[in-house]
């Protein structure tokens, strides 16, 4: 086995649109500034694509270092500035309490008027993702393995941004990615440990741009993949980092000799 990292997604703000950054320091938390930020609704429930698609639309670039968190929406207005982390938020994600902290700003308000619902913007003092979320420490898909949807999905093109992967992987065969579970696999200077496949849901149904259900996605994956290895609906694999190391666009990946 030999590819590359094809393309590399982050999501600064948890159900916005993604950022591509040519490289990523992927550390054992995952890549550091990745779903910095969250939102819950008025009953404290995440609020994520699901509950509003059309907050794909909206572009975030997040500095860690300078803490300058940029959003820019549709119609063109740019709500910008330092975020300082307020007061400590009791939160649950996926279940479990997720240590996070109020953002004071303007931020919040160009949020819940943009969705029409009440939100809160979070900080998460983690990263707000689980292996759930295909995001906690490190994911990957195969652009073979999106290939091979869109041909049983019957379209010319599947965009890998619906299922928000941290790497897309070129040069390996549909669904290979599926047997480097319990193996050990090099992504540039970092190593990972591929542990599950990742099942989807309905949120990938919708145009990664515009938030619009365009493509039923789960029954195209039903068709040849209702179970998988250990999810149902399965595309693409999570993974632990073993060594922490820098990832550019363009590095190769490789499946490491068998212990």
């Amino acid at each position: 086995m030999a590819g590359r990292v094809a393309r590399i997604s982050i999501a600064p703000v948890k159900s916005l649109g993604l950022v591509h950054p040519d490289l990523v320091d992927l550390g054992a938390g995952g890549v550091p500034g990745d779903r910095r930020f969250w939102m819950v609704n008025r009953e404290g429930r995440l609020v994520n694509g699901k509950a509003c698609p059309a907050f794909m639309q909206i572009r975030p670039a997040w500095d860690e270092q300078t803490r300058v968190l940029r959003l820019h929406f549709p119609d063109g207005e740019t709500v910008e500035g330092v975020v300082e982390p307020g007061e400590p938020f009791a939160a649950s994600l996926y279940g479990e309490p997720h240590p996070s902290r109020r953002v004071p700003g303007p931020w919040q308000d160009a949020l819940a008027a943009f969705a029409g619902m009440e939100v809160t913007l979070l900080w998460s003092e983690g990263g707000a993702a689980d292996r759930g979320d295909a995001g906690g420490w490190a994911s990957l898909v195969s652009t073979a393995s999106l290939d091979r949807l869109a041909a049983a999905a019957e379209t010319a093109r599947v965009d890998g941004r619906r299922f928000r992967m941290l790497f897309e992987i070129e040069g390996v065969g549909a669904h290979e990615e599926d047997e480097w579970i319990g193996r050990k696999v090099a992504v540039g200077d970092a190593v990972i440990a591929p542990a599950g496949d990742v099942g989807r849901c309905a949120v990938t149904r919708c145009d990664p741009d515009t938030g619009v259900s365009d493509l039923d996605t789960l029954g195209a994956l039903a068709r040849y993949r209702r179970e998988g290895r250990t999810e149902p609906l399965p595309l693409g694999i999570y993974a632990d980092v073993v060594t922490p190391g820098r990832v550019r666009v363009g590095d190769p990946v490789a499946l490491m000799p068998a212990a």
